[in-house]
């Protein structure tokens, strides 16, 4: 396993699938990929596009697999629960303009304020795919922007 921090191919795959970690997503890529010693050029859009393939599946079928999981696994019913709580819970700031909502819960560098978490707010609060995409892509390349600054370039002004 020594291969997916010492070759380039494995610090790529590294930073993508790091990327797609609900809580984690971009936030913690793009650090580890600094730290692995990953070009920005490379890592950027690598993490970018890593921490968004989960966002349509969770859009368009997270409510049918929460479904699935209260009928056919029931002691996980209180954990769906509180993840259709964490989505309705932000309904407030997200009801105030859908995109610029979606787009600043995204965009913060939080961990739970990701692509993930704007993804299941989206889904809770029925908003189209196509609606809920472009926010979740612009919040998650401001999100991108923040960590690249401070994992890349703000390091370099004081060592």
């Amino acid at each position: 396993m020594s291969f997916l921090w010492t070759t380039f191919f494995g610090k790529i795959l590294m930073t993508f699938l790091i990327s797609m970690v609900p809580f984690i997503e971009l936030r913690g890529a793009i650090p580890v990929a600094a730290v692995n010693g990953l070009d920005f050029a490379i890592a950027f859009p690598v993490a970018i596009l890593g921490n968004m393939v989960p966002v349509p599946f969770i859009v368009l079928f997270i409510r049918k697999i929460f479904n699935w999981m209260r009928r056919h696994m029931p002691r996980l019913n209180s954990l769906v629960d509180r993840l259709e709580e964490k989505g309705r819970s932000k309904k407030e700031t997200i009801d105030k303009g859908v995109f610029w909502g979606l787009f600043i819960f995204v965009a913060i560098p939080l961990p739970g304020t990701g692509a993930w978490t704007g993804s299941l707010i989206a889904a809770m609060l029925d908003i189209r795919l196509k609606r809920a995409f472009p926010a979740i892509a612009f919040g998650v390349l401001t999100a991108g922007v923040i960590m690249a600054t401070l994992s890349y370039f703000i390091p370099g002004l004081f060592f």
